[in-house]
């Protein structure tokens, strides 16, 4: 049977964002519904190694929603080989956060190179990112990265940005393995900078390796950030969440499409009253979520 027209999609890419000083070209795909006019747009970052053709269980099902989203590729990316003894490889996590300046700055190009002008409410805007990308999103709400002496770098706050989701954010930098203080040296997230409202989203086995630390760890985003943010804790999940990037790959450890559909449908509900395009579509979630026991949920406002 036919998808529903309201349900289809279609995606361009890639579409080429302007840069300055970036050794390769700056691409992004564009996911959007077939139908709707005034949609919200989500900028998503992926994690370490993926691209903009990852993640499509979660950016159908937003995409299904309502929402055009945006996928840039970063430098990490598999397909760049970029390994952690080449010399570019410290600085990523700066071209990372340059590349969403970058969509955002030139987001009506984007829209405009994917026919999309006169259907986005440019208005509407809200990052989202797993693992490093949530990292990387976390910069643009606020969140700093400290050095080894632990004072902040840079500030990247991007003004005007509504709200965030950060799913399996990194947690802070004074339990990282000998490993990951060797060669990622920017898993020092400071918190207490972030501003902007989010909602953090965070698997209940979640075991990173490049922590000493449990899965507390992820919850740190939450914790030491001010409010207003919102908790997901979802049971039994790790840090794919059940396949966020994709259906069998190799990095799922969970595999579970009903908690990859919970989460996608939680960044929805969430954003959706974020961004004013719903009065109660999160609060409706929430108790229907927690009367239903599929994940516990927090919030500090």
């Amino acid at each position: 049977m036919p998808t529903p027209a309201h349900h289809q999609t279609i995606a361009i890419k890639p579409i080429i964002v302007p840069t300055d000083g970036r050794d390769l070209e700056l691409q992004v795909k564009v996911t959007a519904p077939v139908l709707g006019a005034d949609l919200p747009v989500i900028v998503f970052s992926h994690g370490n190694a993926w691209s903009m053709d990852g993640y499509e269980p979660l950016v159908d099902r937003w995409t299904a929603a309502g929402f055009v989203v945006v996928q840039p590729t970063h430098l990490d990316s598999r397909r760049f080989g970029i390994g952690f003894d080449d010399p570019r490889f410290g600085t990523i996590w700066r071209v990372r956060i340059a590349d969403l300046h970058g969509v955002l700055d030139h987001l009506g190009h984007v829209m405009e190179q994917a026919g999309l002008t006169d259907r986005v409410d440019q208005s509407r805007v809200a990052l989202v990112g797993h693992s490093w990308g949530a990292q990387t999103v976390g910069a643009l709400l606020g969140a700093r990265v400290l050095d080894d002496t632990g004072n902040p770098r840079e500030d990247f706050f991007r003004d005007g940005i509504k709200a965030g989701v950060l799913i399996a954010a990194t947690g802070t930098g004074d339990s990282l393995t000998p490993f990951a203080v060797e060669h990622l040296s920017f898993m020092r997230p400071d918190y207490s900078t972030m501003s902007a409202p989010a909602l953090v989203i965070a698997g209940e086995k979640d075991q990173s390796k490049m922590s000493t630390r449990g899965p507390d760890w992820f919850l740190d985003a939450y914790h030491l950030s001010p409010a207003p943010k919102q908790l997901m804790a979802v049971p039994n999940g790790e840090h794919t969440l059940g396949g966020v990037a994709g259906e069998a790959v190799a990095e799922t450890t969970d595999a579970d499409p009903a908690r990859v559909a919970l989460v996608a449908d939680a960044v929805s509900a969430y954003l959706f009253e974020a961004l004013d395009v719903s009065t109660n579509a999160w609060s409706t979630f929430r108790v229907a979520t927690e009367t239903e026991g599929r994940a516990s949920l927090r919030r500090k406002d």
